[in-house]
């Protein structure tokens, strides 16, 4: 296999030289993996990133208190067995700063850097029929050509800010998570702000508390937050972890999200009272999503059931949180227990007990803008030295959005998605040949690492089939969006995440347009979802139109 061979002799005559095969946006985790897969392949690949390094999520986002929610030896890439063996996590839930290294030390060991050309923002990709081929501009007005766009943006990589106004006038220190300075930040001596409390919030918030002469809290809507349980990985654990990974990434692989976890076979009321309780108290002591995947089968589904768990959490915040005030406003009355994803917080609840902490309800006292001097509620000025926006993202869909994808006929991609978005199997839409989407939406999230890597290894044995052939378009047939669509709702029914605004919905109360709930995310199981697209690739990819 020629490694500067165009894809397609036939169309290759025809058409003017390409400038890449492949054009792969993003270098984050899926990027990184999908770049080393093409190279096997022999292809010409160029990446685009838009940011100076490596890393994607684990460039970025550097605010205080980063870190998994996973275990990190389920977490990173399984593909190479050396690279398992001279990587050791220091901890069984690794910081950002750890992470990004582990993530620089991957593209150092595969030679991954001569093929990215940082600091390039993808703003538009339009396809083009007369060659069969992509036509990518960057914010810098570059232009390049391939025959594939592999997209590699993840599902949370366009941070939102809040609708308020005055934003831009404060004049203190601001920052958004997602946009953290590269250099230091101190806290101390400060009154600062911390807008949202998802999961960036609660880890910015208690590291924050730690040093800051006093902490401010807005609060839109609480979370429910279950202890992390986070400690140094021994030397003994070191080593049964390296030669318990085949064991650890089959776990993985069997179960519903790709975690460690997998749920209780024994429903909630299938056992006494008591039994109920103890099970509870084990899971709340034990590291990771236990409590969140590995309960009673029926707590996401049953009403009855997920209120059990959720009583039982918020006896915990009120058991921890002294001012009972205090606690009922953490206490979230919106959704249920694991309805949301959970973050996962040490010592978070505690944080409120400090003298130097309040929690602003802005259901309560909402903002009315941002100041020159700080927030104003509808009650109150609060003047600060620093903002810190804890505000999530514009979350699966986003990225896409913010990028001008133009499919056959100039159709964009926003207003094809305007309704929710159309797939097939997360990885194609209809009418947008040869775009192909690691983590799109209807994709199996979860432990999001290990479907990054099944996803990057499903779209290379598509490429490599369609390379043997010489083969050089690949669109869904309409039929088969459509089957797949009715899937994924169907996966989808009875969960009662489906029935609470959240980004696993497409709500985003800061992005216009985004205010109802969709059909965003595959609910169904990882297995489930592997089988249906080994079915699709061993069945000779009949789904798939391919000329």
């Amino acid at each position: 296999m020629a490694t500067s061979r165009e894809m397609g002799a036939a169309a290759a005559d025809a058409a003017p030289a390409l400038d890449h095969d492949a054009i792969i946006i993003g270098a984050g985790m899926s990027g990184l993996y999908q770049l080393h897969r093409l190279r096997g392949l022999g292809l010409r690949v160029r990446v685009f990133e838009a940011g100076s390094g490596v890393g994607g999520t684990w460039y970025w986002n550097r605010y205080p208190g980063a870190r998994f929610d996973s275990e990190s030896y389920s977490y990173g890439y399984s593909f190479s067995q050396e690279l398992l063996e001279e990587w050791s996590w220091s901890e069984h839930f690794a910081p950002q700063p750890e992470t990004l290294r582990y993530l620089n030390h991957v593209a150092d060991k595969f030679d991954l850097r001569r093929d990215i050309r940082f600091g390039s923002r993808v703003a538009a990709a339009h396809w083009r029929e007369d060659f069969r081929g992509w036509d990518v501009a960057l914010e810098d007005g570059s232009r390049h050509t391939a025959r594939f766009l592999i997209t590699a943006v993840g599902p949370l990589s366009a941070p939102t800010l809040p609708r308020i106004e005055g934003v831009e006038t404060f004049r203190g220190e601001a920052f958004h998570t997602y946009h953290w300075p590269h250099h230091p930040v101190s806290f101390a001596g400060k009154r600062v702000a911390v807008i949202g409390t998802g999961a960036t919030g609660v880890q910015t918030i208690q590291e924050v508390a730690k040093t800051a002469a006093h902490l401010t809290v807005f609060q839109r809507t609480p979370n429910w937050c279950a202890p992390l349980h986070n400690r140094p990985i021994t030397e003994e654990e070191q080593r049964r972890i390296k030669a318990g990974y085949p064991g650890i990434f089959a776990r993985c692989r069997e179960s519903f999200a790709c975690f460690l976890h997998t749920p209780d076979p024994r429903g909630a009321f299938e056992v006494t009272p008591e039994e109920r309780e103890a099970f509870f108290e084990e899971l709340y002591a034990s590291p990771g999503f236990g409590i969140w995947q590995g309960n009673f089968r029926d707590v996401l589904t049953d009403r009855e059931a997920n209120a059990a768990i959720t009583e039982f959490v918020a006896r915990k915040i009120r058991q921890r949180v002294k001012d009972p005030a205090v606690a009922e406003k953490l206490i979230p009355k919106n959704h249920g227990f694991g309805t949301r994803r959970v973050p996962l917080e040490t010592r978070y609840y505690e944080v409120y007990n400090q003298p130097n902490v309040r929690l602003v309800d802005l259901r309560e006292t909402p903002i009315e803008r941002i100041t020159p001097q700080g927030i104003r509620t509808t009650d109150a000025e609060h003047e600060f030295d620093m903002i810190v926006y804890a505000t999530g993202f514009d979350a699966i869909t986003g990225s896409f959005d913010r990028i001008d994808i133009r499919g056959a006929g100039g159709q964009r991609l926003k207003d094809r998605w305007a309704g929710g978005p159309q797939t097939f199997m997360g990885v194609l839409v209809e009418g947008f040949p040869n775009m192909l989407m690691l983590m799109g939406p209807h994709t199996a999230l979860g432990n999001i690492p290990r479907s990054i890597e099944y996803n990057v290894d499903w779209v290379t044995g598509l490429l490599r089939h369609m390379w043997e052939r010489g083969l050089t378009r690949v669109d869904a047939r309409p039929e088969a969006v459509a089957a797949w669509t009715d899937h994924v709702k169907a996966v989808g029914s009875g969960l009662l995440s489906n029935e609470v605004d959240s980004w696993f919905t497409g709500v985003n109360t800061n992005v216009e347009g985004k205010q109802t709930r969709i059909v965003a995310r595959y609910s169904g199981s990882a297995p489930a979802y592997r089988a249906w697209c080994d079915e699709v690739a061993a069945k000779g990819y009949r789904e798939l139109e391919l000329a």
